[in-house]
């Protein structure tokens, strides 16, 4: 693959006064906006000190600039690391601790907190960009040049980190390349059959792999348009549909849209694909789509550290709950968990995937990623599946106790700590059970010491100050004992079946 390929693609001449992203208000940003708009920023980046290979840790709201700001990193060779909006100060310390940026960017509302804790971790700079073109950065960037010569970026060099949460112990900090990114955004367009004419409804947030890498990238690919909203909001979808032909999201957004009598095959007449990532698409909600639309949803199957590994075909039959067939130049096996051996064809084991998709490995962390990797180079998912007759992947569990609910991924461990060190609390278990709208609720199971008396509401209240949004359980249950096995382990299966019907009520 050539140097900086995303360079060339934000830089091509040939697609100046063609529409990059459409905004709600009707203005629009055409990709010479794009190139000279970053290269502003990449201008503002070097003013500030931050070289080649330093990181760019950034926490603000979706918008223009928001995307601008990325398209400079990856065309000034500088390691791009998103961080979701809902982050409290206490989390975002472990973040710029261990990332050590040359630079934060955060919502102006923040900036004085941030900065005392930039301050705290010697991190040089710290600016703010907001969702309206205005904050420091987007001052300084203003007044910088439209040219920018860029970074000479290798397949192997590193562009961005997602930090990606584990089962025990802190997040870790998955490094992904210019050869990676580049590799997954050519084999999408390609599979998915994107072309110059699409135009694709981005409803998405931009700080994980499916809003940034997947629906961004693959624009930029195809040379298509976007229509670029902030959040996902019924009307606002269903009002762009007809003007559309694509749109991507998590099942919640096809969930919810289901429950709108607007739906209907008229307005969805000019769609050519629907794609649903980040968690599993319940089965009912793909048969409802495609009696109320006539489109089949396409499924996906990706991960952070993966980028995307199988998709349902653009020609062929979708089933509901398969994630299709690997993807031209990955390659993926179901094997023995505990050997690594590959399993024959039916049986269910790990997946496990190699290719050029796949990332360098966890950030300053050489320990935990060999853990992650076979001796032959496969990645170790974590994910347990099986592979049918028609060679269509099935994912049927997780060997780790992931949650993902309305697409993000959430991890017990950290929710469990928290509740745990609460006055009057002994012990908690937390799992994820099945969900209508979210995919899956989060439950905590929570034993008190004796003597003290703790409330639900007390306890969520207390873990809004420290938890981001999405990780806050919807219901905590007291219950007098955890259960457990022979050897003391914590039998969440068990819950997960005692709490099945909470949220089917």
């Amino acid at each position: 693959m050539p140097k900086h390929q995303f360079s060339s693609l934000i830089g091509r001449t040939d697609r100046e006064g063609k529409t990059f992203m459409r905004m709600l208000d009707g203005k629009a940003v055409t990709y010479e906006d794009l190139r000279e708009g970053s290269a502003r920023y990449a201008n503002a980046l070097r003013l500030l000190g931050v070289k080649v290979g330093d990181r760019v840790a950034v926490q603000v709201e979706k918008s223009v600039d928001a995307v601008l700001l990325y398209a400079a990193c990856l065309r000034a060779g500088i390691v791009y690391l998103p961080l979701n909006v809902a982050y409290t100060m206490a989390e975002l310390d472990y973040f710029i601790e261990d990332a050590e940026p040359a630079l934060v960017v955060c919502r102006p509302q923040s900036i004085g907190a941030m900065r005392t804790l930039c301050a705290k971790r010697s991190v040089a700079a710290c600016e703010s960009l907001d969702d309206l073109g205005g904050g420091s950065l987007a001052e300084l960037a203003a007044s910088q040049d439209v040219r920018f010569s860029d970074a000479l970026c290798e397949e192997q060099d590193l562009a961005a980190i997602l930090y990606t949460s584990g089962t025990t112990g802190r997040s870790k900090g998955a490094m992904l390349s210019y050869g990676n990114l580049a590799s997954n955004a050519k084999v999408l367009s390609q599979y998915w059959g994107f072309r110059e004419a699409d135009i694709l409804i981005h409803a998405l947030p931009i700080f994980h792999t499916h809003g940034l890498f997947v629906a961004i990238n693959v624009t930029l690919f195809a040379g298509s348009s976007m229509i670029f909203m902030p959040k996902f909001e019924l009307d606002l979808i269903l009002a762009a549909l007809p003007e559309a032909t694509v749109l991507m999201g998590v099942p919640t957004f096809y969930a919810r849209l289901l429950q709108s009598s607007a739906l209907d095959r008229e307005r969805c007449a000019g769609m050519r694909l629907f794609v649903s990532g980040s968690a599993p698409l319940l089965a009912d909600t793909h048969k409802q789509w495609q009696a109320r639309t006539g489109h089949a949803i396409l499924e996906r199957y990706g991960m952070t550290e993966t980028n995307m590994i199988s998709s349902n075909p653009l020609e062929g039959e979708r089933i509901a709950g398969s994630v299709g067939f690997p993807l031209p130049g990955v390659e993926l096996r179901i094997a023995d968990p505990a050997t690594g051996k590959p399993l024959p064809q039916g049986e269910i084991g790990v997946i496990e995937v190699r290719g050029p998709n796949v990332f360098k490995g966890y950030w300053r962390n050489p320990e935990k990623t060999a853990m992650e990797f076979r001796d032959d180079g496969f990645f170790i998912t974590g994910d347990l599946g099986t592979i049918d007759k028609k060679g269509y992947v099935q994912i049927v569990g997780r060997g780790k106790d992931l949650i993902i609910t309305g697409g993000y991924n959430v991890y017990p461990k950290e929710i469990e700590t928290e509740i745990d060190n609460l006055e009057g609390i002994f012990e908690s278990a937390v799992v994820g059970v099945p969900h209508s709208d979210f995919g899956e609720g989060i439950v905590a199971a929570v034993v008190m010491q004796p003597g003290h008396a703790v409330t639900e509401a007390a306890i969520l209240t207390k873990l809004k100050t420290t938890l981001a949004g999405y990780k806050i359980p919807k219901r905590v249950f007291f219950v007098p004992e955890l259960p457990r096995n022979t050897m003391g382990k914590v039998r969440k299966e068990t819950l997960r079946n005692d709490f099945s019907e909470v949220f089917s009520v």
